[in-house]
């Protein structure tokens, strides 16, 4: 199907205000842009309180939102970027929203970016703050049972990473795993990445720039924490969501971790969302389809684990 009205509305606008590639700015440029400015009013929920975890390498500044009336369910979010932009700001309306409407307290993890911080930095990070999220749990108000990990394209690779280091490493339990239009491998040449390699926000180029900074040494692109496609086994894992989009370079990589999740015996929920793009998770203002990804998002927490 064509591209629905609405993301093509998005797209029309990036073009008139000549926006630039990526792979054609550099790093500080890169983390000044923003796609999706906050709302004016931000979706309210209980409480928002900023906290710094414990991590093995640094602390790692956190972002704890509780719903107004929280249950015992609590995810980890990773927000994506490429592993090289975003932040706390960035994906606070998401996880507001993810808070409000699942009613699972919800925990931005702040994680070290590349290129200052390369692979395996950010995946330390992530897995540190969820290992903090349990061993805190009485005092966050949550069931260390009951934790989800879930994140956005880069955050969505981290979640997955996460969730197979915590089976290898008898780490903490991990109740599922929200997977939203997942990064899983980087081999760059899948029909999806043929199709959409240009025009449709995210482009080939601008992942091959993400890839250069996070983890520049080709060989280490193979390790499944790296690549979660890549992993020798894919069994024992939490069940997940994972959510991709038509028009996106990730698509099938996405979809194909899905397969592979279900083939090895995983409780796995997977939704293309026809006629949109990478990113439109976060377009909740303006993209029909991002609300209805976020309610089934929401609907897979509260179900799991609030």
């Amino acid at each position: 199907m064509p591209v629905d009205a609405e993301t093509q509305g998005v797209l029309d606008l990036l073009a008139s205000l000549g926006a630039q590639d990526f792979s054609e700015l550099s790093v500080a440029d890169a983390r000044n842009l923003s796609l999706t400015p906050p709302p004016a009013v931000p979706t309210q929920v209980g409480s928002v309180d900023d906290l710094v975890a414990d991590g093995s390498e640094t602390g790692i500044p956190v972002r704890v939102y509780r719903p107004e009336n929280p249950g015992r369910g609590a995810l980890a979010y990773f927000h994506g970027g490429g592993w090289v932009i975003g932040d706390l700001a960035s994906h606070d309306e998401t996880c507001r929203i993810l808070c409000a409407r699942s009613g699972c307290t919800v925990v931005a993890v702040d994680y070290r970016l590349a290129p200052e911080s390369r692979f395996p930095g950010a995946l330390v990070d992530c897995y540190d703050a969820t290992r903090w999220m349990a061993s805190q749990a009485a005092t966050l108000g949550i069931d260390p049972a009951r934790i989800a990990v879930g994140g956005d394209s880069a955050g969505g690779n981290l979640a997955a990473a996460v969730a197979l280091k915590a089976r290898d490493e008898a780490g903490p339990s991990i109740a599922c795993q929200l997977l939203i239009y997942p990064v899983t491998d980087a081999a760059f040449d899948t029909p999806s990445y043929e199709a959409n390699a240009e025009g449709y926000l995210l482009t080939r180029r601008a992942m091959q720039w993400f890839w250069d900074h996070y983890v520049p040494d080709q060989q280490q692109r193979s390790n499944a924490y790296a690549a979660p496609l890549r992993a020798a086994s894919l069994a024992g894992l939490p069940p997940a969501l994972v959510q991709t989009a038509e028009f996106d370079p990730l698509r099938d990589e996405g979809e194909a971790y899905a397969a592979a999740l279900s083939a090895a015996g995983n409780e796995v929920q997977h939704t293309r969302y026809d006629g949109v793009v990478h990113g439109f998770f976060g377009m909740q203002a303006i993209v029909t389809k991002a609300r209805t990804a976020m309610d089934e998002a929401a609907t897979f927490l509260a179900q799991h684990i609030v």
